[in-house]
């Protein structure tokens, strides 16, 4: 046995549409040793998330290998049974998917998840693998690691899911995982915390690994060699130091360019303007003893964007859902153009929901699975706008071409046989189907590569100029934040700790949160992460006990 623990050969990987199957890899080549990472970058639909299901012998419904070997530690897995593919799989090979909440069992609880995997491949009993989850939730700094494994899924955020999705594919300590952006859903402070333990548990325990993201600063940190996809074909391959300083390739180039769109801030509405959203004093939570806001208070003027950010957690998303009358708060008061609304969605008139939309952060979750994507873009069309026929097809493809995908290719598609970036633009186009005021944007650029996100905040730059549209944008990428930000709401336990224009929320003095959050933002130098955990006296990468202040 070599020291290659992954060998693959001119992959093929066919997609099928209809009764036609087409090419979406094109014979790719890798190979992987133990105790290293590959870094496997491209944008939104380059293939990675295929050849990374590849690299594990599985495709997905409507895909199939159609040519080339996938050889792990010796064994063929495009021609291995399926018992010997279960026997693997979970024990030496391991997967972090890219939308935790569309991979948990939503009627089961974390800490059951997490011992599954253990306890049928005899690792370790249900009392030792529980144990040894405790410890993981705790090198992944999940907040009270003793108990929150005894949560639902849908009891905990976004990025605290995913952390527990990286535990458990830790949980057999196995040979090869494949992270498929496992911080896509994190907030800086938490990401670094994850890195620095997905780093440690790599090589402590010499586990190979590919890890597939969008995010180029950090795959900088993460990987020893980096290999550039591009519409299923391979583009150069390098050495990360090498990858980073001299590019061959004009395309790889392009990813590595520094967003350039920054819109410049909106003057300061006058002091007399009524705002759009008005959010006053609000206290919510989620059981009278589980509180989540406390006091929160911010507007939202229009056609201007404000920026809530803040780590995993921060209540964020919270806000979002009592807005839009998800969560009635327990306390306070929200307001749309001077007038109050119901706290209760379902008191509201249906005026007062169209002019009030929403873009979720998890779009695997949010789309319909058994509906098409003209259905789903055409359902609010109907609903709020009347329109049926040829006149409610010709609306939904116009609001395709917005997001710039043609009508004639997805309007028959469903979302399982669209990319992840892909599919966040389809929940852009539902939202603006209701031709509202107001849109949440939660998390819209999370899931997509540099390029097409910039295509994305260019496009809601451009609608918000054209309709005048209002926008409250969670994010945790601070980059986003300077490209389309008028102002910035900063979020921690609950509360709002600062608040203000963007000229002056990104030029000191800070508040002690803030001046975290913008220290904790990704360069493209292999040398960050472990120069900051140095800064912030962190000496076990393992036991990064970051202090948030």
């Amino acid at each position: 046995m070599t020291d290659t623990l992954l060998k693959v050969r001119g992959l093929k990987i066919e997609g099928r549409s209809d009764e036609t199957w087409n090419p979406i890899v094109n014979g790719i080549n890798l190979d992987l040793k133990k105790g290293e990472v590959l870094g496997l970058i491209g944008e939104s639909g380059a293939g990675k998330s295929t050849v990374g299901l590849a690299c594990m012998g599985f495709t997905r419904d409507g895909c199939r290998i159609s040519g080339g070997e996938v050889e792990f530690d010796g064994i063929d897995l495009v021609n291995a049974s399926a018992a010997v593919k279960r026997g693997l799989l979970g024990k030496r090979i391991a997967y972090v998917a890219q939308s935790a909440a569309a991979s948990f069992n939503p009627a089961h609880k974390l800490i059951a998840q997490h011992t599954e995997a253990p306890t049928q491949h005899g690792v370790s009993s249900r009392a030792e693998s529980e144990e040894d989850g405790v410890e993981l939730y705790r090198r992944l700094r999940l907040p009270d690691p003793e108990n929150i494994g005894f949560r639902y899924p849908h009891q905990v955020s976004g990025g605290q899911l995913q952390r527990a999705m990286t535990a458990m594919a830790m949980a057999c300590r196995p040979d090869l995982i494949v992270f498929d952006e496992p911080t896509t859903a994190l907030d800086v402070t938490t990401q670094i915390e994850v890195l620095a333990s997905i780093r440690d548990i790599v090589e402590q325990f010499d586990t190979a690994a590919i890890y597939i993201t969008h995010d180029l600063a950090v795959v900088a940190q993460m990987a020893d060699r980096i290999k550039v996809l591009l519409k299923g074909d391979e583009v150069e391959e390098a050495d990360t130091r090498t990858m980073l300083s001299a590019p061959t390739q004009d395309y790889t180039k392009s990813l590595w360019a520094v967003r350039s769109f920054q819109r410049p801030a909106k003057p300061k509405p006058a002091e007399d303007a009524v705002p759009v959203v008005s959010v006053q004093n609000v206290t919510a939570g989620y059981g009278k003893s589980a509180m989540v806001l406390h006091d929160v208070s911010f507007d939202i003027h229009e056609g201007r964007t404000v920026a809530v950010v803040g780590e995993s957690g921060s209540g964020k998303s919270t806000t979002a859902r009592c807005i839009t009358g998800l969560l009635p708060p327990v306390e306070g008061s929200i307001s749309f153009a001077g007038e109050s609304l119901p706290l209760d969605y379902r008191r509201r008139s249906k005026d007062q929901l169209r002019q009030a939309q929403m873009i979720y952060q998890m779009a695997d979750t949010a789309l319909n699975p058994r509906k098409s994507i003209g259905e789903i873009i055409g359902r609010p069309v109907e609903f709020y706008l009347g329109l049926k026929g040829k006149a409610k097809r010709d609306r939904v493809n116009d609001l395709l071409n917005e997001i710039e995908l043609e009508p004639g290719e997805y309007f028959h598609r469903l979302p399982s046989e669209l990319s992840g970036g892909q599919k966040q633009r389809v929940g852009i186009a539902r939202a603006l189907a209701a031709e509202p005021k107001f849109i949440i944007c939660d998390e819209v650029t999370s899931a997509l590569d540099q390029l097409v996100a910039e295509g994305i905040l260019k496009l809601l730059a451009h609608l918000q100029d054209t309709l005048n549209l209002s926008y409250m944008f969670i994010t945790h990428d601070l980059a986003t934040v300077k490209s389309i930000a008028d102002e910035v709401v900063v979020m921690k336990e609950g509360r709002v700790v600062e608040q203000g224009p963007k000229a002056e929320m990104f030029v000191p003095p800070h508040h002690p949160y803030t001046d975290l959050l913008l220290s904790s933002v990704p360069e493209m130098d292999p040398d960050w992460l472990t120069d900051l955990l140095a800064e912030r006296g962190v000496d076990n990468i393992g036991d990064a006990a970051v202090d948030k202040m």
